[in-house]
């Protein structure tokens, strides 16, 4: 009976071990990183969450998303600035990452999910818009499809505005989309110093570049650099 009890305890410690080592965490993948939310600022297009990274601090800032402190995030990709006024709350950051594949799930449990990679933060979903194209302008899907010929040209373009990212890298940054387009194409950004709001439906002038690279992973096919805005609707 004894040893019969023995042997019952035995298997049952193989059984924990063995449970511990299936719930074991797995190391991140090079140039993953893990960090523990402190506290977040929310603000009109984004936000800012101070968080923690093997016991330092660090501010990083993502596209408006609702955490919690102590709550985990991952990301990969993420671009530094240093001393980062953030107008939207009257605050200079020392420095501040801006991030563009925040993860709330870790890359294990995402792959075990059977989930597909986090989408570029970047570009907006197709939204149900019809614009009137510009006369005398070019349409988005246009943009995309004649844009090694027009790279280096000024190109007019009318669209609505669908995401909105206010001073960084000393320009703003404005998505438009005007209803043409499919998987690839529907989305435009532009650079400016001018203002706009999401929703309204914006006049664009601008120098068209193609295959810009910013570093850190912040690379665009196609986009309207130093361009100039005039808002014909606003919501």
């Amino acid at each position: 009976m004894i040893k019969k009890l023995i042997a019952i305890s035995f298997i049952f410690v193989l059984f924990l071990t063995s449970c511990e080592k299936e719930v074991e965490k797995q190391p991140l993948p090079d140039g993953m990183r893990e960090v523990t939310v402190i506290e977040s600022i929310p603000v009109r297009d984004y936000t800012y969450i101070r968080v923690s990274e093997n016991n330092n601090e660090l501010w990083i800032a993502v596209p408006s998303m609702s955490v919690e402190k102590g709550q985990t995030l991952y990301f990969s990709k993420s671009l530094e600035m240093k001393n980062f006024k953030g107008s939207s709350i009257d605050r200079t950051f020392e420095s501040i990452l801006f991030v563009e594949d925040i993860k709330t799930i870790s890359p294990d449990a995402e792959q075990n999910m059977g989930m597909v990679k986090h989408p570029k933060i970047e570009m907006s979903g197709k939204q149900d818009i019809k614009l009137t194209p510009l006369s005398g302008g070019k349409t988005v899907e246009q943009v995309f499809a004649q844009s090694q010929t027009l790279s280096g040209k000024t190109v007019k373009i009318r669209g609505q505005v669908t995401k909105f990212n206010e001073s960084i890298m000393d320009r703003n940054w404005i998505h438009i989309q005007d209803g043409t387009g499919k998987s690839d194409d529907f989305d435009l950004l532009i650079t400016t110093q001018d203002v706009a709001k999401v929703g309204d439906v914006i006049v664009v002038e601008g120098t068209l570049v193609v295959n810009k690279d910013f570093g850190s992973g912040y690379t665009y096919a196609v986009l309207l650099e130093n361009s100039k805005i005039t808002v014909e609707k606003s919501l």
